[in-house]
């Protein structure tokens, strides 16, 4: 009998007879990319330290005019928050600010200007003309502190003037100095993001090697790496959403410590004020046998004619100093929750019961967004393996990493408050309920597939009802197979049929009795008695909203500028003479994600699956979902309005109408022609193109983000990636 050492001797002799070159090709890759990523980070992203090292440091100390502190230190208050030196006569490449490091974390506004020999006094904008910019630094950020200046010639005087509004003041100075050492600092995550870019870009460069493994001739490799895609894709959706720790709302000994209890491994903590509380406190009151929540609403309101003029409830708010819960259902004296109840029944009512404690929002998205990775993945490899003959590992992740990506879900991991919850595992069920119909639609006993299928799908309903919508896609799937070919009036197939719609009747009893226990309608969600911005009850359908909704959802471009992260939020103008709801948006999908540009080719794509296949699926779910994806959008914004996260809604109807697309236009091209290469060329570019804006969208910085509560901590992501100021 053989020994381990042999067994394990004879394996490593087997692998290396089979995959040792390909072994030895990846091996080399990855070196290439390690190396690439670490020149870059220490001569190219370093770059200030060696420019910086021939300068001739002056120190300013001994000319600061400001008051003293006890502990040495210089004091800008309000009333001296300017220093100014002249005569130095001398070069000036940089400026630092040494800020003394244990006062309390903070950004402070620097005006800096100089005269030099261009200039004999002070410059600053004018009409034709930009000055200086005002530059940012944070006192808890070393890198921060050190400002390059372009000055031409000698400079002669120098100022440097705390601006801005609620400036906490003292502000403590250590040194001023001029001509200063940068440096040198090797930051991790910045090498590891270069070696991920790099290494993305050597893995789907034209002509590479991952185009020429085939998903089905390849089933275990391609299935291993795209195993390995979701996986990074989950942990980097879950770093990107802890993040943000101020919306996460969990507390541990060295993560968001300031709400530790001190004693638990981990305990939770309320965040987002208290109308993002809805869902913990409708917990609550299921537990205790009510439907709606168990705060009083003040007399004053409930003594109103009209509770929902926002202008009316603020003054008698006022006059009575007693608050009201903002953004819930008000009836009948009650409050109550309009989002879907789903998330309550499966993650608040379970976490409350056996913990007593509130269930924390933002890992309630964290699980759908693993679900809905997973779920997509899932749904996608379904269709490239089995419904498609020719589809590539590179095709594949060209498409899978912007479904993910561009479907709006990573804006709810940046937001993942009560709002983002129910879109988010409104998401999750849609594409799990769309994978168990496809594997239904191959199996030989497909009631149960079905049954899980159209669970999910119709569980939807108590959690973003307008991706029901996802639901009319069974039409193009199952029309051909119990209709046309009659199975629905066969045994087996009407068993098979009951499947499918049983369990639409089971949860719809459910919703419509929630619906009717509250507000005495089976077919009231209760969103028209929300206590929010404007008056729901009238606000109704009107046609004059359309047109600005389409272009600001669909058309509008973006609005980017030359500092990072380059876009900022879209200005939004409209003709519409009444009230429009709107937040921050980034611009419109066809205008930023142009992987949806190939949409524009549907009709000829079409004409190609016609000519391959007799069926009429492909192109019948290809048309549901734009149908889709254009009624949801316009659905949102009469019903609530124009906001990002409602982008989630029908970008992802969108997105996979072009993936199928893709897959049909790629199925009627010879793997390796000159057409093809185009095709995956023009790809590679529309896909990085969208996945780029999305990534930097993630990080602009907005009120209630990370960037705005820890702005500080913010900077540092903003010196690491402009390396160059």
């Amino acid at each position: 009998m053989p020994t381990v050492r042999q067994n394990i001797s004879y394996y490593a002799e087997e692998y290396a007879d089979r995959y040792g070159a390909g072994t030895s090709r990846v091996l080399k890759h990855l070196a290439i990319v390690v190396l690439a990523a670490l020149l870059l980070e220490v001569f190219v992203f370093n770059m200030n330290y060696f420019i910086s090292a021939q300068y001739n440091t002056i120190s300013l100390h001994d000319r600061i005019s400001l008051d003293t502190a006890s502990d040495g230190t210089f004091k800008l208050t309000e009333a001296d928050n300017v220093m100014e030196f002249s005569g130095l006569n001398t070069e000036v490449h940089n400026v630092k600010v040494d800020f003394y490091a244990p006062q309390s974390a903070k950004v402070v506004n620097l005006k800096i200007q100089f005269t030099d020999e261009a200039h004999k006094t002070y410059f600053d904008s004018t009409e034709y003309t930009v000055g200086i910019p005002i530059a940012q630094v944070s006192t808890k950020s070393d890198e921060s502190e050190y400002i390059n200046i372009q000055a031409s010639g000698l400079v002669d005087s120098l100022r440097i003037e705390v601006v801005g509004e609620d400036v906490s003041y003292p502000i403590k100075v250590e040194d001023v100095s001029i001509n200063a050492h940068c440096p040198f600092r090797f930051n991790v995550l910045r090498f590891f993001a270069a070696a991920g870019i790099l290494l993305l870009a050597g893995l789907f460069r034209p002509r590479g090697a991952i185009y020429r493994i085939g998903i089905v001739e390849h089933a275990r490799l391609s299935k291993a790496v795209i195993s390995a895609v979701a996986a990074v894709e989950i942990v980097l959706g879950a770093a990107f959403l802890l993040f943000g720790s101020n919306l996460v709302g969990v507390a541990t000994s060295s993560y968001n410590y300031g709400s530790w209890d001190g004693v638990s491994i981990v305990n939770t903590f309320e965040v987002g004020g208290d109308n993002a509380q809805q869902y913990a406190e409708l917990a609550k009151s299921f537990a205790h046998g009510k439907l709606y929540l168990e705060e009083e609403p003040p007399q004053w309101l409930q003594d109103m004619d009209e509770p929902y003029d926002r202008g009316a409830r603020a003054e008698l708010e006022k006059q009575t100093g007693e608050q009201y819960l903002f953004d819930v259902a008000y009836y009948e004296g009650k409050y109550y929750v309009y989002f879907g109840v789903v998330p309550v029944l499966l993650f608040y009512l379970p976490f409350y019961l056996l913990t007593g404690a509130n269930f924390p929002t933002a890992i309630g998205v964290l699980i759908a967004f693993i679900a809905f990775v997973l779920g997509c993945t899932a749904l996608l490899d379904r269709f490239a393996r089995y419904h498609f003959k020719h589809v590539s590992l590179g095709l594949y992740l060209l498409l899978q990493i912007p479904l993910v990506a561009c479907c709006g879900f990573l804006y709810l991991l940046k937001f993942p408050t009560f709002y983002s919850l129910p879109i988010a595992v409104g998401l999750a069920f849609s594409v799990w309920g769309l994978y168990c119909w496809m594997r239904g639609r191959a199996h030989e006993c497909p009631g149960g597939w079905y049954f899980a299928g159209s669970l999910c799908m119709a569980l939807v309903a108590g959690c973003r009802p307008q991706l029901l919508v996802l639901s009319f896609l069974a039409f193009p799937l199952f029309w051909r197979r119990y209709i046309t070919k009659g199975r629905l009036f066969t045994r087996r197939g009407f068993f098979e049929f009951m499947c499918l719609i049983a369990p639409y009747f089971i949860v719809g009893v459910g919703i419509m009795w929630y619906n009717w226990a509250r507000f005495g309608s089976v077919t009231d969600f209760g969103a028209n008695y929300n206590l929010t911005v404007n008056d729901m009850t009238k606000r109704g359908w009107n046609m004059g909203r359309f047109l600005p909704a389409a272009f600001a959802y669909f058309l509008q471009p973006p609005c980017a500028t030359g500092v990072f992260p380059f876009l900022q939020p879209v200005v939004f103008e409209t003709t519409y003479m009444g009230q429009t709801i709107k937040e921050v948006t980034f611009g419109g999908i066809f205008a930023c994600l142009p992987i949806l540009w190939v949409l524009l080719f549907s009709r000829s794509i079409l004409r190609m699956r016609f000519a391959q296949r007799a069926t009429r699926t492909v192109a019948g779910v290809i048309i549901a979902l734009i149908v889709g994806g254009v009624v949801v959008a316009l659905a949102d914004a009469q019903m609530a309005g124009i906001l990002q996260r409602y982008y989630a809604d029908f970008s992802f109807m969108f997105l996979a109408a072009a993936v199928l697309l893709v897959f049909v236009a790629n199925e009627g091209m010879k793997p390796g022609s000159q057409l093809h290469n185009q095709l995956m060329k023009g790809l590679l570019l529309l896909v990085a193109l969208s996945v780029t804006y999305v990534i930097l969208m993630c990080f602009v910085a907005e009120t209630g983000w990370y960037s705005s509560v820890y702005a500080w901590a913010y900077q540092d992501i903003l010196e690491a990636i402009m390396f160059w100021t």
